[in-house]
């Protein structure tokens, strides 16, 4: 139903532009200003951080998308524009009305995305100088991807194309996204870009189901930013047959696994992180506790630490999954590392420690498997260990 693109970007669909630029708000001379236009008005849809200290640049896009079109993203890594007062919304305002005079559209019709260290008011004066220098191409969308980054060690991007009976369209995504995240929109930009012809309710429905079970998935270390949105961007130019709630099975399915690309992207690369945790339960009730029990095993600090040592320690599994507030009964609960059975019924499944240990510590990914045997409730949520380094670059993240 749906390819993936090789080398696919944000650019990937049709109509779409991006360019990037080093303004200088990071100490390097690394990118860290970015731009994404359509050369059309969009359909437009947002998912915003449920944090209630919410940055500049979360508000203002937050005001813009509500009308349902926007056509472009400005985006800068190094500074968040968050707990920044009024001058953050004037800021925040001004980096749109940049962006749309050198695009000669509304700054209605811009969003605008920040993410870095918070508190510190945006450097306008070198964001004015550099927004003209941007050069917007058809190939810019993997610079755009890097020019978000922060602590993320690798550029996270995706791209389909879907061969739908109502005719092809492309899906293209970024995200950045390696520390202070937690479900309920984790902490992360991501932007989206299609050429689909499809509805605006029909657009927000989609990309509410795919964060849902995608970002919404994903925790790092249990701290969510105020800085957090998803953007998708809409321009219609694949003239497809228009995609609507009774035919958008084709595009649902291909938005979620973009999203699901980068969700499991960012959480393999959390600060300091050397393995990705996959935990899969089934058998819940019903999905509600079903995530819950996913969200709260992949969160759980004793959890990822015992993954980063190679510890086999399912007796840490088992206590987070019994807080979560999901019903477990212990005599039906099976559990496996790596598709090994460790528990069964509740109780020690016969294993070999040492295999298991050696098995850990040749993968960079861990799969734990939770069989709660009481419904047909199941959900997938990721994590990532818990190493030395990620105390180290948030002790002195500011410093």
């Amino acid at each position: 139903m749906f390819d993936l693109i090789r080398s696919g970007s944000i650019t990937s669909a049709s109509g779409f532009l991006a360019g990037t630029v080093h303004a200088g708000m990071k100490s390097t001379d690394q990118l860290d200003l970015a731009i994404l236009c359509s050369e059309a008005t969009c359909k437009a849809a947002g998912v915003f951080t449920t944090n209630q200290i919410k940055s500049a640049p979360v508000v203002l896009s937050h005001r813009h998308i509500s009308k349902g079109r926007a056509q472009a993203i400005v985006a800068n890594s190094g500074c968040a524009n968050a707990c920044t007062g009024k001058r953050g919304l004037i800021d925040a305002l001004a980096m749109a009305e940049l962006a749309a005079a050198k695009l000669g559209i509304s700054p209605e019709e811009v969003l605008v995305a920040s993410t870095g260290v918070i508190g510190v008011p945006l450097p306008m004066d070198r964001i004015r100088a550099a927004i003209p220098r941007v050069k917007l191409t058809k190939r810019g969308g993997h610079d755009f991807c890097r020019a978000i980054m922060t602590t993320d060690t690798r550029p996270k991007e995706i791209a389909v194309i879907v061969d739908s009976k109502g005719g092809k369209f492309t899906i293209g995504g970024v995200a950045k996204g390696a520390g202070m995240i937690h479900p309920n929109m984790a902490t992360i930009l991501c932007f989206i870009a299609t050429d689909a012809l499809v509805s605006g309710d029909f657009l927000r429905a989609a990309l509410h189901k795919a964060v849902d079970c995608s970002f919404n998935m994903v925790s790092i270390d249990g701290d969510t930013s105020p800085s957090d949105c998803t953007f998708v961007l809409a321009n219609g130019s694949a003239g497809n047959e228009p995609v609507d709630f009774d035919n958008g099975e084709a595009f649902q399915e291909a938005l979620n696994t973009v999203c699901t690309h980068l969700a499991k992207s960012i959480a393999r690369d959390g600060e300091g992180a050397t393995k990705l945790i996959e935990v899969m339960v089934e058998g819940a009730e019903d999905q509600l506790w079903a995530r819950r029990a996913a969200r709260a095993v992949a969160s759980s600090q004793l959890v990822k630490a015992a993954i980063h040592g190679n510890d086999p320690n399912w007796g840490r599994v088992v206590a987070a999954l019994g807080r979560s507030g999901a019903r477990v009964r212990e005599d039906k609960l099976d559990v496996y590392l790596n598709e090994v059975c460790v528990v069964k019924q509740g109780s020690l499944f016969p294993f070999n420690k040492v295999d298991m240990i050696t098995t850990l510590g040749n993968t960079d990914n861990v799969l734990i498997k939770l069989c709660l045997n009481l419904g047909d409730g199941k959900a997938t949520a990721w994590g990532c260990d818990l190493s030395e380094e990620y105390v180290t670059i948030n002790s002195a993240y500011t410093t």
